[in-house]
Formats: C-alpha cells, structure tokens, sequence
C-alpha cells in the first residue's frame, strides 16, 4: 500500500496541453510551498511519459476532454498507482463514474483556480490513502476466503481417504505444517495436487 503525506518534497507531475492553464497549476502549487513541479505538455504517448519520472501524485487538466483522452488517462489512474487529481470545465455523470471506477483521487470540474490547490492536493491524497487502505483491506479479504476454500477442501480429501473427522483432519494438516516449517494453505494445497494426480 503507498501511503503518502501531503509534504512539500512531493514530485508533482501536472499533464496539461494548455500553457496558460498549466501556468495557474504550477502557481498554485508553488504558492503553497510545493516546488517539485514536472509539467508535460502533450497527451501522446503519457503512459510511457509517467514512467519515466519518479512521480508521487499526478495533476491533470484536460479543458474540454474527448472520450479517447479521457479512457487515456483513466488507463494511467489504473496502471499508477498514484493519487490522481483531474481538472475538467465541464463533465456528465458518466465521465464522473467512469473516473471513480479507474481510480482518480479527485475530479474537480470547473474548478481551476490557484488558491485551491494545497486543498485539491490534500483531498487527492488523503482520498488516495483511505481508498488504498480500503483495497488493501478487501485483497486480504480475498486472500483469506481463498485459502479457507482450499483447507476446506484438503479436510474433505483427508476425511474421505483417511476415515478422519473434520477435527482431526484439520489437526493433521496443522500438525504437518508445523513439522515442515509451512503455512496450512501449502500443506493444503500439497493434498489436493496429489489427490488430482493419484484420481
């Protein structure tokens, strides 16, 4: 899980096609003490273009975006993983859920105005954590379902071919596990391949 702090050694990267209004970005940010401030210029290639630098969150200003810029820059929220603030003049709810769904921390319509950005960068960033705690929380979730399939599984090949109870098979897996220095789950795993192999 990255999780960052809102601190003046930040690497701000600001996407913005329009010199003026990247100006009032680099401003803003400047302003509020931030003065790792990288700018690109165009859309081509981005992807490749954020790779390159060693980025902690990403401004990106698209005036009136196409739906091809758009699906561009959501693909660079999902790939990222970086907070992601996206200032646009005017939106629909679809573009808005669109961008919640590909992970963009903020998504501030008509709203580029320089005093605001310590706010707007803030909010990204305490929006990126709280939404990565949440992830984090939810892979584990699965992780932990998973594994109790799979035990459950080798209990079951263990009661059928050993003539074990429940108890007893669970105990037998933990008792090996322990021997072998393993987790459960391997030990679990171990059973099922070789109950697939020996059908």
């Amino acid at each position: 899980m990255h999780v960052m702090e809102p601190t003046p050694n930040l690497n701000l990267v600001i996407v913005d096609e329009n010199p003026i209004r990247a100006a009032i970005l680099e401003d803003g940010l400047r302003e509020a003490g931030f003065t790792q401030v990288i700018r690109i210029g165009e859309t081509a290639n981005l992807l490749a273009r954020i790779y390159a630098i060693d980025l902690d969150v990403i401004m990106v200003d698209l005036e009136n975006p196409s739906r091809d810029v758009l699906e561009q820059m959501f693909q660079v929220s999902r790939i990222v993983k970086r907070p992601i603030a996206m200032f646009v003049d005017q939106s629909d709810t679809a573009s808005i859920q669109a961008s919640v769904d590909a992970g963009v921390s903020a998504y501030i319509v008509d709203g580029l105005k320089k005093e605001r950005m310590k706010h707007i960068l803030d909010l990204c960033i305490s929006r990126f954590n709280a939404f990565s705690r949440l992830q984090g929380e939810l892979d584990r979730a699965k992780s932990a379902l998973e594994e109790r399939k799979v035990i459950d599984r080798a209990k079951g090949i263990l009661m059928k071919a050993k003539q074990l109870t429940e108890e007893q098979a669970y105990a037998l897996m933990r008792k090996t596990a322990m021997n072998e220095n393993k987790k459960i789950v391997e030990i679990a795993q171990s059973i099922i391949t070789a109950a697939e192999l020996l059908r």
